[in-house]
């Protein structure tokens, strides 16, 4: 049998799992590293088994995928890396340009739905790549970034207003949010339910492990930093937990169902999902 097919989204928020793979929980799988949009395409597409997809791919494709139980990504309030970088004020945005990060599609989605209900904008999106040293192109009045360039352009801001999404859904609805989840191909999970439990395994265990235990924390941490030169320890320390989180509980999953119905009300999405998990034996 071949070896299972993991995406793998190499955003800093996902560092415990990123860890782990280069540590030996790689053994034995095909790890495909790339940006949330890729791996949203090759998961549906089949190029892939198992991988870490926008929360939003999983309610446009349910019929064809699977959730891991118990991991996400997640917060409760801010999230730093999901940024809404503008020239004017939020609420004095109506009708204006905004270009979206080619990164991602659960923050699309999020935004739109916060921009239009919270604010009552309608604005003109437009999809293009961004990079933080540049946020907003000159003929745009607002851009969103997402990932490690959102979280460089949280600590290292420019001229203008920011938004973190994160906190802007949280005051709109009172509720957690799930950025990102992990998911399997229907016809893997069932033709292959041995190799799924493995890689739920190794995907569970690195966050349990990293949540538990501090030296895998700091471990981690200090090891990804000459990388990441552009942050400091402690604004690591601090944004993998308490900032993002990694558990899918019963709060995470009734945020989840508001974002998808807010999606749906919004045409963003075709249907409200039912969120079928994994038969896997869970730790």
């Amino acid at each position: 049998m071949t070896c299972p097919k993991v995406g793998h989204i190499n955003f800093l928020n996902v560092l415990p799992l990123t860890w782990s793979y280069a540590h030996g929980a790689a053994d034995g799988l095909q790890i495909a590293r790339g940006v949330p949009a890729e791996l949203n395409s090759d998961i549906i597409n089949h190029r892939l088994d198992v991988s870490n997809v926008s929360s939003i791919i999983y309610a446009r494709h349910s019929e064809e995928l699977v959730v891991l139980p118990d991991v996400c990504v997640s917060t409760d309030g801010d999230v730093e890396s999901i940024l809404l970088a503008s020239r004017k004020p939020i609420e004095s945005l109506k009708d204006d340009k905004i270009i979206l990060t080619a990164k991602s599609a659960t923050s699309h989605c999020l935004l739109k739905i916060i921009l239009r209900l919270a604010y009552g904008a309608i604005p003109n999106y437009y999809v293009r790549h961004i990079t933080p040293e540049d946020p907003i192109p000159e003929d745009a009045t607002a851009s969103l970034l997402i990932g490690d360039d959102a979280l460089w352009l949280y600590h290292h801001p420019r001229e203008g207003y920011y938004y973190d999404l994160g906190l802007e859904w949280k005051k709109m609805t009172g509720k957690k949010m799930v950025y990102a989840l992990w998911v399997a191909s229907r016809r893997f999970a069932e033709s292959r339910p041995e190799a799924l439990q493995l890689v739920y395994n190794r995907i569970h265990g690195a966050f349990q492990t990293f949540r538990s235990e501090a030296s895998r924390k700091d471990a981690a941490i200090r090891e990804i930093l000459p990388q990441k030169p552009a942050f400091t320890y402690e604004q690591l320390e601090e944004y993998l937990g308490p900032i993002i989180r990694w558990n899918l509980t019963d709060e995470y999953l009734d945020g989840l169902r508001t974002f998808y119905k807010l999606a749906h009300e919004m045409n963003l999405i075709d249907h409200v999902p039912e969120i079928e998990f994994a038969a896997v034996r869970r730790s």
